[in-house]
């Protein structure tokens, strides 16, 4: 981690950001700081008739495995470089720290500190997890239902005493309430280990599970326990089960297939254990009986190559959501409890084109779904006779976020509303009415009025004739004449959408007279699932190109100007980042790559590696395939890198992180460069005791969002040139 000390108080950076805008200048001329020059080992590899060379292999550790779990196995070397990549940053953005300090209180400012969860009933007792004042980290809480003495169940604080990162991924209670179990990751590596506490005397029974990826639940008897194992590789491959106050492990299931995920649950009647296997475009569940929880499971339909889908039990039948019959934006089918195969399988709710079923929720009489069109949310109440309603906003751009139940036999479910100018609302909807009851609104404390910003959906006309939703949060005093800064932000893999939503860490851009923009590309879901499909593998380039458009389209309309744009996005957005660099480096004042995914042919081509066996369906496999080879080459941004006029560019990364590996973004670093020929700054952060999310703590968090939005103001400003 980043160690610096921010160095002034509050009172000092008001005072310079009184004298600038932004960024605090120096009072007379400095030496710009030395980048480290990185080692070139020339690796030839050889594949498919293919020949590239690696200057950088060596930066990637051959016991990679042994240092997500312990960082300090990392070779010397390779320290040695991260450090001074580390001191590099922090020396060319010297100057923006009165900034970083004074964006980091104002997003410290809009976090209500003692804030809580609207409480969720189950039998006897409603759960939450509330903060106190200070607090990094949350502490999950029960009380009787309708009231009475509260009982903590975990100080996540405590537990992260004397840790440089922990953080609790899942926790759950057993359905008889005599149980707490929680999985703490405490490296940022995604292993986790899972601990139970029995209620009745607060004891951490011994022996807790090692090895797991953070996923599990108890049977429904609350007699036992079962989670995901994560392998040496980083990937869940097994199911176990042991009794829940510990004793004998037995393993459940394995998945033999190395390109599928695994997890565990329970159907929301509780009559079923559920272990669902998927990658990105073949799906299956197995089924244990909650009467017989030692039961070997038994398949609910046979995976189909490109056929989704997944199942909940809804009493007295199966309900399932899936894609077969060519039903790109899926619908929902129900079938015998006892004959779930896809032979018996009848349509429950039709598939309706471009309007994409995201999820199923259910409880004993109603079934609700959320659908996403047009880069907005709806939800859609049915119930057991088979009459709809919507619940649905009339606004250009929101997010509408369907909560579910914690209890079965209940005909009140959660949701949540929120839009980019907005702050979050949580109702409790009751089906039966159609009623429904403001339970909490998200407070702002240093204040925030909706009314004084605009929220706008563009559309930007793509290369072949699609249209990208953009959304655009301004402040209504920000001009429309092509002179204000724009950060634009973009992810586009996986049919993940990105919502419109709040977020009180933008403001801190907006609020000094920034625009703030999200681009809806192909690759995300956010025009429904065909809109994923054409942003994937031999159309991976729509993702870049959607981008790119969007940026055209906001320059156009004048909501800025070439060069006075920066471009963020992370993990999979990284890649973005990487290939709208290579593509169009004239379009950007800066680039933040987050965890970036930019080595894709090294990584795609390495199956001891995570992730890559199971997003083979995503990207191509180039060990086997040719042509995929040839198209990931094509785009792959670590290999595209050559002599141009790069923007700024800030790449970051997680010395444990298992999903996007630190050399990574460190060897994107040390080939650009070289390469750049602008003279502009190409810096590396690497915190080096975290993972893919960062730092782990609520305000530690902060201190990195304020970090890359200084870097934003700092790339339009060229703070370099006054160093």
């Amino acid at each position: 981690m980043n160690r610096r000390q921010l160095i002034v108080s509050t009172a000092a950076t008001a005072l310079a950001a009184a004298a600038s805008p932004a960024l605090a200048r120096p009072s007379g001329a400095q030496m710009s700081p030395t980048p480290p020059v990185a080692k070139k080992i020339p690796v030839v590899i050889e594949q498919l008739g293919r020949t590239r060379t690696d200057d950088y292999q060596w930066m990637k550790d051959d016991n990679w495995q042994a240092v997500l779990r312990d960082p300090t196995l990392i070779k010397a070397d390779v320290r040695e470089h991260l450090e001074a990549e580390n001191a590099y940053r922090e020396a060319m953005l010297a100057s923006t720290l009165p900034l970083q300090a004074q964006m980091f209180e104002e997003m410290k400012g809009r976090i209500k500190q003692d804030d809580s969860s609207v409480p969720s009933p189950d039998g006897p007792w409603e759960y939450y997890t509330r903060y106190e004042t200070g607090d990094q980290h949350p502490r999950f809480c029960r009380r009787p239902r309708g009231g009475g003495a509260e009982t903590v169940l975990l100080d996540a604080n405590a537990l992260a005493e004397g840790k440089a990162y922990s953080e609790v991924s899942s926790a759950e209670h057993s359905p008889d309430h005599t149980l707490f179990a929680y999985a703490e990751d405490a490296q940022g590596s995604e292993v986790h280990q899972i601990y139970t506490r029995d209620l009745a005397t607060g004891e951490v029974l011994a022996d807790p599970i090692q090895s797991a990826n953070g996923n599990f639940t108890f049977s429904p008897d609350s007699q036992w326990i079962f989670w995901t194992n994560q392998s040496a590789n980083g990937r869940p491959d097994k199911i176990f089960r042991r009794p829940a106050r510990g004793g004998e492990t037995t393993l459940v299931y394995e998945e033999e297939d190395e390109g599928m995920f695994i997890g565990v649950g329970r159907s929301s009647d509780d009559a079923f254990i559920l272990i669902t296997v998927q990658n990105q475009e073949t799906s299956e569940a197995l089924l244990i009986p909650a009467a017989d929880p030692t039961a070997v499971p038994a398949v609910l339909a046979a995976r189909e190559i490109a056929i989704r889908y997944d199942a909940d039990h809804w009493g007295d039948r199966w309900v399932i959501r899936t894609n077969a019959d060519a039903a790109i934006d899926f619908k929902i089918v129900s079938a015998p409890t006892a004959a779930p195969a896809r032979s018996e399988w009848r349509d429950l709710v039709a598939h309706t084109p471009g309007r994409f079923i995201e999820g199923v929720a259910l409880v004993k009489d109603h079934i609700a779904r959320q659908e996403r069109a047009d880069a907005n949310t709806t939800i859609v109440i049915r119930d057991r006779a088979g009459a709809e309603h919507e619940i649905a906003v009339d606004e250009p751009a929101y997010a509408l976020s369907l909560g579910g139940a914690s209890e079965f036999d209940t005909t009140t479910m959660r949701y949540g509303y929120n839009s980019p100018s907005t702050p979050t609302s949580t109702y409790d909807y009751d089906l039966a009415t159609r009623t429904r009851t403001l339970r909490k609104v998200q407070e702002v404390p240093s204040g925030h009025d909706p009314a004084d910003y605009v929220v706008e959906r563009l559309n930007a006309p793509a290369s072949d004739g699609q249209l990208v939703p953009v959304t655009v949060l301004r402040r209504k005093t920000t001009p429309v004449d092509g002179t204000a800064p724009l950060l634009l932000y973009g992810y586009g893999s996986y049919g993940i959408p990105m919502a419109a939503s709040f977020s009180t860490g933008r403001l801190s851009l907006v609020d000094r007279g920034w625009i703030y923009a999200i681009a809806h590309i192909r690759g995300g879901s956010d025009k429904g699932w065909g809109w994923f499909l054409d942003g994937r593998k031999f159309s991976k380039k729509n993702t870049f190109t959607d981008f790119t458009a969007s940026a055209d389209h906001l320059i156009a309309r004048n909501y800025t100007r070439v060069g006075n744009i920066v471009a963020q996005g992370g993990s999979a957005g990284g890649l973005l980042m990487g290939a709208v660099a290579n593509m169009r480096p004239e379009l950007w004042a800066g680039i933040i790559g987050q965890v970036p995914f930019v080595d894709v042919i090294n990584t795609m081509s390495d199956t001891s590696l995570p992730l890559t066996p199971p997003e083979w369906p995503e990207w191509g496999n180039p060990i086997e395939d040719p042509e995929a080879y040839d198209y990931m080459m094509s785009y792959s941004p670590y290999d595209q890198v050559a002599p141009r006029a790069y923007p700024a560019i800030l790449a970051t990364g997680g010395l444990s992180d298992p999903r996007v590996t630190y050399w990574e973004p460190q060897k994107w670093v040390a080939k650009l460069r070289p390469a750049t020929t602008s003279g502009k700054p190409v810096l590396l952060k690497i915190n080096m005791e975290a993972g893919h999310g960062g730092a782990s703590g609520r305000f530690d968090y902060l201190k990195e969002v304020a970090h890359d939005y200084a870097f934003a103001i700092w790339a339009v400003e060229r703070g370099w040139e006054a160093a």
